[in-house]
This record gives structure tokens, sequence and C-alpha cells, in this order.
């Protein structure tokens, strides 16, 4: 069984999206919060698998929530999925910087939701290549007295290592990735799981994050 909170300054909207995750054999909803503050001290008492954060709330927003939960211990290996209105939204690329899983628009189909669920519960990143690399994309091109490059240095990656994270960052699954690289599936998985323990990095949404704020890959490469 999955255990899923949701936080959601709206109780319409928190309310719905409790009735379809409960919808779910799988799925068991432990918790909702109205705030970012509520929703760190329902982490910490019910300690659920994955968040559903909404991004625009008051007293504490969902960004500072999530920077907040996962770098507290006592939250263990939650994983945070970013509801968001809007699908370029500065909050929600911060919010990958900080460790979130991906994201999704408030107005995805409810089978989409449920499965993004279960994708990020499994440990994986939710990642819509399309709209999250523009998202990236849009942000490293700002000017950089307004962003943060991040500092980790890819020399300690091997050659391959490099070569799987450009791909990762342009929105290759993994087997798309093992035809261009004329490796196995098996090999990629490998490849991506050495990256993200050099990186110190969460999942895929990190490692774009990296790859681009790295200049590994720049923005507008095919």
């Amino acid at each position: 069984m999955i255990r899923v909170a949701v936080v959601d300054d709206q109780a319409l909207v928190r309310a719905g999206f409790v009735v379809l995750l409960e919808s779910a054999p799988d799925l068991e909803v432990v918790g909702s919060a109205a705030d970012g503050a509520q929703a760190f001290d329902l982490v910490v008492e019910a300690r659920p698998d994955v968040v559903l954060m909404d991004i625009r709330m008051p007293v504490m927003d969902g960004l500072e929530a999530t920077r907040r939960i996962l770098g507290d211990p006592r939250c263990g290996d939650v994983r945070i999925l970013i509801l968001t209105t809007f699908d370029l939204d500065e909050y929600v690329y911060a919010a990958l910087q900080a460790g979130a899983s991906g994201f999704l628009l408030k107005d995805t189909p409810p089978a989409e939701l449920l499965a993004g669920v279960r994708v990020v519960a499994g440990g994986d990143a939710l990642l819509s290549p399309g709209i999250t690399r523009h998202l990236i994309e849009a942000f490293v091109q700002r000017p950089a007295d307004v962003r943060h490059l991040d500092p980790r240095p890819l020399d300690v990656l091997t050659e391959r290592e490099r070569d799987v994270l450009a791909l990762v960052a342009k929105g290759l699954s993994n087997a798309e990735i093992a035809a261009r690289l004329y490796i196995s599936p098996a090999t990629v998985k490998t490849h991506i799981a050495r990256t993200l323990t050099k990186l110190d990095a969460r999942d895929r949404a990190q490692l774009i994050v990296i790859a681009y704020e790295s200049r590994l890959v720049r923005p507008g490469e095919a």
C-alpha cells in the first residue's frame, strides 16, 4: 500500500484529491494539510511515501515545505510530487532543485495522476520531458545574477556516465538511451544509478537540473 499525503490550501481541491486517491485500491491517504507548515508536521508524524504538494500557499509555500521536508531526516525517504496550475513556474523549478521528484498540472487526468503517484513511490522521477525540459531551459537562460548554478563537478563521472546524463537531460527514456549508445537498458540503469550516487542526487529530476546548470547540456540542443 502506498501512503499519500495531500497538501493544498483550497479545501475543495484537497477533498477532490483525497477522494480520487482513496478510489485506488493500492493507495491510502494518511492525511491532508492546508499549508506548508502543516505539511511538515504531517510528514514528520505520518511518514507518507508520497506527498502531493501545492506550491502557492499561505503561511509556508510548497517550495519552503519541500526544502524542509527533504532536509529533515525525520521525514525518511518521502517523495514529493509538485502540483501546479502553471506549466512554466519558477517555483516548480526551484522545487526540482530542492529535490522534488517531479510535477503535475492540477488539470492532469485522474488516471495519469494516480499513475504519477505510483511512479514516484517506486523511486523514479515523474517528468514530462517536453514540459520539464522547457521549464528548465527557460530558467537556466535567465541572467546569472538571478539564478544559482549547481556547483557539483561532473569530473567525478566517467565519459560514458556523462553521455548517459546528457541524454537523460534531453528527456530520453532508458530504452531510448540504450538504442542511442548501443548498450543494454540494464547498463543504462547501472550508469544512472552510479551517477545518482556520485552527484548525490535523488532522482532523474535532479540529474536534469544538474546537467543543465553545469552546462553539460545547453538550452536548445537536440
